[in-house]
């Protein structure tokens, strides 16, 4: 009887393991397919820092550390006083330069006048130049008659001599206003450029005062405030740091044979480990390594949608 009892314990307890190697075989996770990798990774998405173009103070900042912003939003401000003395500097530099050219101008109109009396001269010394040279002819043809005096010629001889220097002086005066308006026309492009200069660094001031408005560059959640409020900071120091949460993806290490097979823009499943259930597709974006001896470069399939 104890032996028959002892029989019937070691079939139970075989068709125990038998049903319980059933049920494992039916329940097990299911394989990967032949042909196919599978690795782990994190989900992360773009980093975007949010840094000063310039040094300076900050002045406030108007986010907090989790906040969702939109492209554009205006994230901290920077002091902008020195600045906005700058600009009034740069202002009054404009409208002294400003005047310089209305001076060149006035002064430029000043020397034509002046061209335009002294080829007047010129052409008053020709005529004069003109007549005492056809007396001075005619006296000395009837000197040589006996009819005119010794010293008449004398003196039609000396009113031609200067006539003819006051012409050379005359036409001297028309050189010298020539240069004087090529000088004035000189100092109207100087002052112009003057100008220009100034309103160029305006122009670079205000656009300096824009870039104390720190905005973000697109959609995202603010993650870390990296300095607050009152810190100095150099070019390029970091204020905020924000995620893009439209810009997802997963880094994977692979084996190299198995990397090797993997073609950019390929397919790829996402498996989460609170929902093992859901399979988000991806696509691969970048599969490289970087040498026999190290780790290879991971693979990173971007999240569709």
């Amino acid at each position: 009887m104890d032996k028959m009892k002892r029989h019937l314990v070691w079939w139970g307890a075989g068709i125990l393991v038998a049903v319980a190697a059933i049920a494992w075989w039916m329940l097990r996770p299911a394989g990967i397919p032949e042909g196919f990798a599978a690795s782990n990774g994190r989900i992360e998405a773009t980093e975007v820092d949010i840094a000063t173009k310039i040094a300076g103070r900050i002045d406030t900042i108007l986010v907090s550390e989790g906040q969702f912003v939109r492209q554009g939003e205006v994230l901290a401000k920077m002091d902008t006083r020195v600045l906005q003395e700058q600009r009034l500097e740069a202002i009054a530099q404009i409208k002294e330069a400003e005047s310089a050219v209305a001076a060149a101008r006035a002064l430029l109109e000043q020397r034509q006048s002046e061209m335009r009396a002294a080829q007047s001269v010129v052409k008053q010394r020709e005529a004069e130049l003109d007549s005492v040279s056809k007396r001075h002819v005619r006296s000395r043809s009837l000197s040589q008659r006996g009819a005119v005096s010794v010293q008449q010629l004398d003196d039609d001889r000396a009113a031609a001599e200067s006539a003819r220097a006051a012409l050379e002086t005359a036409k001297a005066q028309v050189s010298a206003a020539k240069a004087a308006i090529e000088a004035a026309r000189t100092s109207i492009i100087q002052a112009q450029t003057r100008v220009e200069a100034a309103q160029a660094t305006e122009r670079r001031i205000v656009a300096d005062i824009d870039d104390s408005e720190l905005k973000a560059p697109r959609d995202g959640r603010v993650q870390y405030r990296v300095a607050e409020p009152g810190e100095v900071l150099s070019a390029g120091g970091r204020v905020l740091n924000m995620v893009d949460l439209s810009d997802v993806y997963m880094t994977f290490f692979l084996p190299t044979e198995q990397a090797g097979l993997l073609k950019i823009g390929g397919e790829a499943r996402l498996v989460l480990d609170a929902a093992p259930d859901l399979r988000i597709p991806a696509t691969i974006q970048l599969c490289r390594q970087r040498g026999a001896v190290h780790t290879p470069k991971p693979w990173k399939p971007t999240m569709n949608g």
